[in-house]
């Protein structure tokens, strides 16, 4: 599965922290019906449907959010931060992956999934998931809002009364004041966060799995839009720590299974086996955890930029390597229908997701500036910003 991060501090930063948080404590064993009774046998119908909407949910964050990542670049490279995605301020920057965040990033995970592991053992596992709720709650309110402000801008016609809002806290007086909140809002906004509130409050009374899902992409695809890895290299690390976490706490303990089966939050993706024979109030789920669409999600995006960097017109790198996900996905679903086994996903993602890019960059000869592709940071951005105005001056 993927891994880690801190609590948000901001609507999208939110929005991607949760699902970092999500790969904390997620399951990484890919599609599995860990819920499913033993006396349940899923027909071939209802297992096939399971799998194949599954994958499809998977796929659109990865895509949708690829190609908003390019436009949220685009912005940070211009210094603005008002790009048609969501509650538009400074916090709706992407956050910046380095190497040095890729190497800790496993160990973090690691120390995480065990610490909720042990928590689960001591405390009763009922009030931990209501805590949950609430926690995800709000963040699952902000993410889904987030995502659906581009649409709705396209939705309302140009007529519509737009007013402009601004919440500010502030720290001090004088020169010594600190912003604490700064958030710049539109009426299409807060309409947003109406319906996202919607969703939440069924979410939190019916533990739907219809509302879990649209929580869930909501997580995945601000986490694909929002974290960016600074380059290839930090994409191979991070990738290839966390193959090594998935495949250790899937196959190597008990641990990952025992949180996904005791954590009660929107950080998986499941949809019904007996959808065929109850319908929505079908209750044998199959799941896949965020992490394993998110962590390959940003080394997916973080190829499209490569290829927009290129300007040849063409999205090579990209779809070469979103069709081995579908590949890797695929290969999953399968080893672990057929052993009946929960499968580390990465197992299988991370070598397709890499490799086949990899291959492709070989044939064509821009390996080497396939690695050296490098994105600034907000704060380097900003430095060499600095450093530019400061030479014009002097000049």
């Amino acid at each position: 599965m993927s891994e880690a991060e801190q609590a948000p501090a901001s609507a999208p930063e939110a929005a991607a922290a949760a699902v970092l948080d999500a790969l904390n404590a997620t399951d990484s064993n890919g599609t599995e019906a860990l819920n499913a009774t033993a006396k349940f046998v899923a027909t071939p119908e209802g297992t096939a449907l399971a799998y194949g909407s599954l994958m499809f949910m998977a796929l659109l964050p990865i895509f949708f959010g690829a190609l908003r990542s390019v436009t949220c670049s685009k912005s940070k490279e211009l210094g603005e931060n008002d790009y048609d995605s969501g509650f538009r301020n400074a916090s709706d920057m992407p956050e910046t992956i380095t190497g040095r965040d890729a190497a800790r990033f496993p160990i973090i995970a690691s120390c995480t999934l065990f610490g909720l592991y042990l928590f689960f053992k001591v405390f009763s596992q009922e009030y931990i998931n209501l805590l949950l709720s609430v926690y995800f709650f709000g963040l699952g309110v902000l993410a889904l809002s987030h995502t659906m402000s581009p649409l709705m801008s396209r939705i309302f016609p140009e007529s519509f009364p737009n007013k402009q809002y601004q919440l500010l806290f502030t720290q001090g007086s004088g020169e010594s004041k600190e912003e604490i909140v700064n958030y710049e809002f539109d009426t299409k906004n807060l309409v947003c966060l109406l319906i996202s509130s919607v969703v939440g409050v069924w979410y939190l009374l019916k533990k739907h799995w219809i509302a879990n899902n649209l929580f869930g992409l909501a997580f995945a695809l601000n986490g694909v839009e929002l974290l960016h890895l600074n380059n290839v290299s930090t994409g191979c690390i991070l990738l290839g720590g966390l193959f090594v976490y998935d495949v250790f706490w899937v196959f190597g303990t008990n641990v990952m299974v025992t949180v996904a089966k005791s954590f009660e939050a929107p950080i998986k993706l499941v949809f019904p086996q007996d959808l065929l024979e109850k319908g929505l109030e079908a209750s044998n789920f199959a799941m896949l955890g965020l992490g394993d669409i998110v962590i390959p999600g940003i080394f997916i995006a973080l190829l499209l930029r490569f290829d927009v960097s290129l300007k040849k017109n063409s999205r090579t790198y990209f779809y070469s390597s979103f069709l081995a996900y579908i590949f890797g996905l695929g290969l999953t679903i399968f080893v672990m229908h057929t052993f009946k086994h929960a499968q580390p996903a990465l197992l299988y993602l991370v070598p397709a997701c890499v490799g086949f890019p990899v291959i492709v960059a070989l044939l064509k000869g821009e390996l080497t500036e396939m690695f050296r592709y490098e994105e600034s940071s907000p704060e380097e951005e900003g430095a060499k910003e600095e450093s530019s105005e400061s030479e014009k001056k002097d000049q």
